[in-house]
């Protein structure tokens, strides 16, 4: 009782953000998914805290190797279960962090800041922000690399099961593509889609369909997603670089680099880039809003 706390969202992804100063809130299951109920609650995709590093076991850890990553993002799903990673939530955190006057982040600046899937480095843009995901990659490798697709994925609302490609973003996703004649909006989302094989941490599940435009230089797509531990969400920051980087894979050497997603809350950019390590990295850019304000009673 009496925390404030933020509401706020990128690209409808929604959430309830608050900072914990010195790391002594204890925040249950059942807290978060009572915060976050949309009936009884504020109502939210998730519930993100911020704390620092130091005050969080898996903050220190990170602080031995990343010593600048002062805070970290504490972040659980709607239904309270702990969650590795949030592109959308990332955004909020840092726009939160800036708001509450915890860092200083002029525009082109970057932050440096921890999470469940390793530091994340953001940078404040003209239009929101713009953070480096880290490297994608393909779950099951070479299988999906031969095939083109590792699983089958049956939804409500499709008329067949459909072949789907494993895609790790720090989390778990389950991309999908719509044949033609197939549209986004025949799909029933209220309940999970069923992955086989059943992948062992759940996995959020993306069905895309390409669009088609003149500008061979960037590639758009739309975009529906059902994510673990939350159900359908009008939008998912990690969903859009899976989604990105497998129609990319699918579209073959000639794909651009740059993607636009369309979700049912905005549009998002992905970009992937070259990484001194030699692993491609993924860059998710968009829009923050801050809704209200409140105190928990």
């Amino acid at each position: 009782m009496g925390v404030r706390v933020n509401k706020a969202h990128g690209t409808g992804n929604d959430f309830v953000v608050f900072t914990d100063r010195d790391g002594s809130l204890d925040v249950p299951p059942e807290t978060v998914a009572a915060v976050c109920d949309r009936h009884l609650g504020l109502g939210g995709d998730g519930l993100i805290r911020a704390v620092r590093s130091r005050d969080l076991e898996e903050g220190r850890r990170l602080l031995e190797r990343h010593p600048d990553a002062e805070w970290f993002m504490d972040y659980r799903n709607a239904d309270g279960s702990v969650a590795q990673m949030c592109g959308n939530g990332v955004r909020v955190f840092v726009d939160h962090l800036v708001r509450e006057g915890l860092v200083t982040l002029p525009r082109g600046a970057r932050l440096r800041i921890g999470t469940r899937a390793g530091v994340r480095t953001v940078a404040r843009t003209s239009g929101g922000y713009a953070v480096d995901m880290g490297p994608w990659s393909f779950t099951r490798g070479e299988l999906a690399r031969e095939r083109g697709s590792d699983c089958v994925v049956t939804a409500a609302g499709l008329t067949v099961p459909r072949p789907g490609v494993s895609i790790g973003m720090g989390n778990p996703h389950t991309v999908v593509v719509l044949s033609e004649g197939e549209k986004l909006d025949t799909l029933d989302l209220h309940t999970a889609p069923a992955v086989d094989p059943v992948p062992v941490d759940g996995t959020n599940v993306e069905f895309v369909v390409p669009l088609e435009h003149d500008d061979t230089d960037l590639g758009r797509l739309e975009m529906r997603v059902h994510e673990r531990g939350v159900g359908e969400t009008h939008s998912c920051g990690t969903g859009a670089c899976a989604a990105a980087a497998a129609t990319r894979f699918w579209g073959g050497p000639q794909s651009p680099d740059r993607w636009f997603v369309q979700v049912p809350g905005g549009v998002l950019s992905v970009t992937f880039v070259p990484a001194p390590d030699g692993t491609e990295h993924v860059v998710l850019a968009g829009p923050v809003r801050v809704v209200a304000t409140a105190e928990l009673v």
